[in-house]
């Protein structure tokens, strides 16, 4: 099975599978390669396998989207990440205008993610090194969080703990931090190039996934952050994303530079699948939480990509 959807005139940044319905996809794009230009927000139907995806909404934005998460509260909200520095909430059943609009970070966010535990917060990653959180509720952050000297690419919920979040940066560094202690509580020294993206593992509280302009990706258990459980190689640029399987502890995707996605088993270091069906830089990829062999996708090369992996077949 492989359905493609062309976003045309827009880039792809991010995508996430929707934690209500199985065939809700959320896109994240930018014009002009996120380099000046205009957004846009796709919510995309993706049927059963064989049919074609469906455009259900779109929300079009002054500046380039970079990041998308869906409300863990509310099955038709989800908030972007734009360059402008603006984080925007939106309703797929209003009008075609955000429901609320926050813009406090002084440079582009590049990442928002939704608290899995408490579900009444999220959080936004900044090239201004900050981290912000947020309650959709609220007309300005919450907290903000200091310690990183460059860009923070990412910052993610734990999803075994309420107040525990990590997050990696152009510092080369991964840091733990907990929403009550405004300091980070812990430090990696991660790779020896900035960290574009990490993920928690489902399955063991312990573990994060990281991924580098190194080209590697590391797996660490942060009981014992000295060094890696185990280093990743194969892809030939930048990995741009990694993100841990919800179906399995073992499963970890990512994307690159190198125009693949792969999927990789943590536990042997094995590469088990690679996807080179797009012609440009792959930023975006998500599993859906609800069919567990299915997978998307998305590109520079103006597409996204929904299919089931043969190692997971």
């Amino acid at each position: 099975m492989f359905a493609k959807h062309r976003t045309t005139g827009y880039n792809g940044y991010a995508v996430q599978w929707s934690p209500f319905f199985e065939h809700k996809l959320a896109v994240a794009t930018a014009s002009n390669f996120g380099l000046v230009g205009n957004g846009r927000l796709h919510i995309l139907n993706v049927g059963a396998p064989g049919t074609p995806i469906g455009v259900e909404r779109v929300f079009d934005t002054q500046d380039g989207l970079f990041d998308v998460c869906w409300s863990e509260v509310n099955e038709n909200q989800l908030v972007t990440a734009s360059g402008d520095g603006s984080i925007k909430l939106w309703d797929t059943t209003l009008a075609d205008f955000p429901i609320q609009n926050w813009h406090e970070h002084q440079r582009e966010v590049f990442s928002v993610n939704w608290n899995l535990v408490r579900k009444d917060s999220f959080l936004s990653a900044s090239w201004d090194n900050t981290i912000k959180l947020w309650s959709q509720n609220s007309p300005t952050s919450l907290q903000t969080f200091k310690g990183h000297s460059h860009c923070v690419y990412s910052a993610m919920w734990s999803p075994h703990s309420p107040t525990l979040l990590a997050s990696c940066s152009g510092d080369h560094t991964v840091k733990l931090w907990d929403t009550n202690s405004p300091a980070p509580v812990q430090t990696i020294l991660a790779h020896g190039n900035e960290v574009l993206s990490l993920d928690w593992n489902k399955y063991q509280d312990h573990t994060v996934v990281t991924g580098s302009v190194d080209h590697t990706i590391k797996v660490w258990d942060l009981r014992r952050p000295d060094r890696e459980l185990n280093c990743l190689r194969g892809h030939e640029y930048a990995v741009r994303k990694v993100k841990c399987s919800p179906h399995s502890g073992s499963l970890v995707a990512s994307t690159s530079y190198d125009m693949t996605m792969r999927i990789w088993d943590i536990t042997t270091g094995d590469m088990i699948e690679i996807h080179d069906a797009h012609t440009e830089f792959v930023l975006g990829v998500d599993f859906n939480l609800y069919r567990d062999r299915e997978i998307a996708t998305c590109a520079w090369d103006e597409s996204v990509h929904v299919f089931q992996p043969r190692c997971l077949m």
